[in-house]
């Protein structure tokens, strides 16, 4: 299989290059072209068109590129990798995989996550397209375990794809496997961030954002409710915006 992989810690994260590794060695073809530095929580920002960027070749069909998630994207698959170019002589990759990525994606984090939104990307492209998430706790990142799961649940998770959806999968962080790939729905997440505001010696006020416990809506089928029993939730996400009253006539 070509795969196109990207994230959004930047294309020096654990979670990219060992599952480009462990994704190579399982006899597919791995190109990679990641952010040269954490974007995380940019959504489906796209910043490129503001100016010219780096694209720097840093292994085998391996790039960094200064931009977001979805640069990454687009730039890999229009041309700026000729063997994938979806606009020119190019073979489009038979997969788009994100991740994987260092925390969770559950539910309405997909709103603000790179790494979805690397995803949805592909899959505008009508490329079958993967978010890999490690919903981490705990002091050891179990990053060997994720990769392992990821490559060996690989074709399970790519056939959930359809068209005008990308699969969203969240691995709990524990030193053994999952038992269950379960198919699981979006939860509803809620941040408590505060701001904090000074006025400085300067003149000028400043703020700063501080995190605090996300808060999950409990509800049975979830996929936070997934992952908190210990298995892997799978979630086929759709990739356009819905009317409301759309979505009552379709329910």
């Amino acid at each position: 299989m070509r795969i196109f992989l990207t994230n959004d810690d930047g294309a020096d994260s654990p979670g990219i290059l060992l599952l480009a590794d462990a994704l190579r060695g399982a006899g597919h073809r791995v190109f990679m072209v990641a952010p040269s530095s954490d974007k995380s929580g940019v959504s489906h920002s796209i910043s490129f068109f503001k100016g010219c960027r780096k694209l720097a070749e840093i292994g085998r069909d391996s790039f960094s590129f200064d931009g977001t998630p979805v640069d990454c994207a687009v730039v890999a698959l229009k041309g700026g990798l000729s063997e994938l170019d979806i606009t020119g002589n190019g073979t489009p990759p038979d997969a788009v995989i994100s991740g994987i990525n260092l925390g969770a994606n559950l539910g309405t984090d997909i709103v603000f996550s790179g790494t979805a939104a690397a995803a949805r990307q592909g899959a505008f492209y009508g490329i079958p397209s993967l978010a890999l998430s490690l919903a981490h706790g705990g002091e050891t990142l179990h990053w060997d375990m994720a990769v392992a799961f990821a490559v060996e649940r690989l074709d399970e998770m790519l056939a959930r794809w359809k068209p005008d959806t990308f699969v969203n999968v969240n691995i709990p962080n524990r030193g053994e496997m999952p038992r269950e790939l379960v198919h699981a729905f979006p939860s509803l997440r809620y941040y408590n961030d505060r701001i904090h505001v000074w006025n400085a010696p300067d003149g000028q006020r400043y703020c700063a954002a501080k995190p605090e416990v996300v808060g999950t809506k409990p509800e049975s089928g979830s996929d936070w409710e997934v992952v908190s029993a210990n298995n892997a939730s799978l979630s086929d996400i759709f990739i356009h915006p819905v009317l409301l009253e759309h979505m009552n006539r379709r329910c």
